[in-house]
């Protein structure tokens, strides 16, 4: 099934020769190596928090651009405006973070990640490093310190952005700005960049307890010493407050998409609300709130953490656009939260057929799963479906509930049977149930119902397949697939899907994709398929799926170029 906005154009080849995109730096996958000092029990909150806000502001916010970017590249005269006339036209503006706190607090949210200073080296604080921050302007406040104390009152865990990548810094200096100096800085350029960090990180760190640290950039500028720019931050943050959690930098964090499979350790997916990380006021194509909805559940089943984007307007204003999705949201979890969080992967990821997908998520220390129920069509209040799974095994005990209902009523129909049933099969569980809480007035809602079902257990040990490379001869590409394991089954189907790449920002919608025709596995090994008939000049994205009747599995997925 396809969950996806109205306002999402037809994906087109788009991708011609030598054109750029961001993914083409960005690691979507759950592999790497990373030095960490994060504390286990950090790592464990992370996982089973499970949901972060994250807010993208600065100082070209009012421009309606990509937040620090257009420096790259930008021409003498743009880059002097942007440092000396663009800060002098910000207004005081409303910055409601109080507002924003409380929202964040019914959405979910466990923990936020404000921008504190991006690539252009703008400060939210007033900083002793620079003249480049907020109290130099008609903002006149602290916005980190503003944030800090309502995020907190809320409860909510608080985190912040820092980019040891610093525009403002490479200016200064006569320097290109870059993210990709062709040759590498000399030492007595390090030693300023050290200098100028060790100033800012220092003095966001003594702003009261930071839970949540998110490094970006710097990671390829590299000292004698062979300490990067965001290893020598990481290595400040750590050495004045051990208990903060680093999550970039230190574990994976997958950008504006999921990855194929789950993983056991921690890891944060970060994506936006619509395609730009800052507030975009035109141009901007905003994701529904089924697609969150269903980006945060499937996050949750690969065992990963959402950091879910908003960018506030030059004034501090959450658009109508943003706030509207982050209710529809809202809503969602407050009937269904308790499957979103101290969760851990099953040993599906989900169950497909032609007509639903289920997430599955198991409760953590507990033999309790949710089925988080998506596609199922004009499910009306008042009416019984029958859902079958195929990897969860009844036990003694067993009970089935709808998250939010009580089972024994539904409005104005008292002589309905609310309850729900179920029936252990042989090679299935079979679960009947109704939908019986009224949720919208006038209209069905359609966002997913979720199962949750105690006592249970795998039914099978699944099969795994892995990633192999592609390899382009002339116009025709080859994909390869390892089968390691065939699990408790003889006999399943391999298939590759593949699809024009959207691009970066719009890679979450899962659409367009195609398929080759299926081969018979019966036992472990490589397996290939050529693809031909493809558009020169074009990036695709590909993956392979491993499935039978009872068990579909996948691999990450990866890009080609013709």
């Amino acid at each position: 099934m396809n969950i996806h906005s109205h306002l999402l154009p037809e994906m087109q080849p788009q991708q011609k020769t030598g054109a750029v995109d961001e993914s083409a730096v960005m690691d979507n996958t759950l592999s790497g190596s990373f030095i960490s000092r994060n504390l286990p029990e950090k790592l464990t909150w992370l996982q089973d928090a499970g949901m972060g806000l994250f807010i993208h502001w600065s100082v070209d916010a009012q421009l309606g651009c990509v937040i620090s970017h257009t420096l790259v590249g930008a021409s003498e005269d743009y880059v002097e405006r942007f440092y000396t006339e663009l800060p002098k036209t910000l207004e005081k503006g409303e910055w409601g973070f109080d507002h924003l706190a409380n929202l964040a607090k019914l959405c979910g949210f466990q923990y936020a990640v404000l921008t504190t200073k991006h690539h252009c080296g703008f400060c939210l604080w007033p900083s002793e490093s620079t003249d480049f921050h907020v109290g130099n302007t008609a903002v006149g406040k602290d916005l980190v310190a503003e944030y800090a104390a309502a995020f907190r009152r809320q409860g909510i865990k608080v985190g912040f952005y820092f980019s040891p990548e610093d525009f403002w810094f490479l200016r200064k200096m006569g320097l290109p700005i870059t993210r990709s100096p062709k040759e590498p800085y000399s030492e007595e350029i390090h030693r300023a960049y050290r200098a100028h960090l060790k100033i800012q990180m220092e003095e966001l760190m003594d702003r009261g307890p930071v839970d949540v640290l998110f490094f970006d950039g710097g990671e390829s500028m590299i000292g004698e010493d062979r300490i990067s720019l965001q290893q020598y931050c990481m290595n400040i943050a750590w050495d004045r407050c051990p208990e903060v959690l680093i999550t970039r930098g230190a574990i994976p964090t997958p950008e504006q998409q999921l990855p194929g499979v789950g993983a056991d350790q921690a890891w944060e997916a970060c994506i936006t609300l619509g395609t730009a990380w800052q507030y975009q006021p035109t141009n901007e194509i905003y994701k529904t709130g089924a697609h969150v909805i269903r980006l945060l559940v499937d996050t949750r089943a690969k065992g990963g953490a959402l950091l879910l984007n908003i960018g506030p307007d030059a004034r501090g204003i959450l658009c109508r656009e943003q706030e509207n999705i982050l209710r529809e949201l809202a809503l969602w979890h407050f009937i269904n939260g308790e499957s979103i969080h101290s969760v851990r992967p099953w040993v599906l990821v989900s169950e497909e057929d032609e007509e639903r997908t289920i997430y599955l998520l198991k409760k953590k220390e507990e033999d309790t799963v949710y089925a988080v129920i998506f596609g199922e069509k004009a499910w009306d209040r008042g009416q019984r479906r029958k859902i079958t799974l195929h990897s969860v095994k009844a036990g003694e005990k067993t009970t089935v509930q709808v998250l939010g209902q009580n089972g024994e009523e539904t409005e104005y129909r008292p002589d309905l049977d609310a309850k729900s049933y179920f029936t252990q099969e042989e090679d299935r569980l079979v679960i009947d149930v109704m939908n019986t809480q009224r949720v919208y007035c006038g209209i069905q809602w359609r966002n997913p119902l979720v199962l949750k079902l105690t006592d249970v257990r795998p039914a099978f040990v699944p099969m795994m397949i892995e990633q192999g490379e592609s390899s382009i001869y002339g116009g025709e590409v080859l994909l390869k697939a390892n089968v390691r394991d065939m699990g408790s089954f003889e006999c399943a189907s391999l298939r590759f899907e593949y699809r024009v790449y959207p691009g970066f920002a719009l890679s979450s919608y899962d659409e367009g994709w195609k398929s080759t025709d299926p081969v018979t596995v019966k036992k472990p090994g490589s397996y290939e398929t050529v693809l031909d008939g493809l558009s020169s000049g074009v990036t695709y994205q590909w993956k392979a799926i491993l499935e039978n009747r009872q068990n579909r599995m996948q691999t990450e997925m990866a890009l080609f170029h013709l």
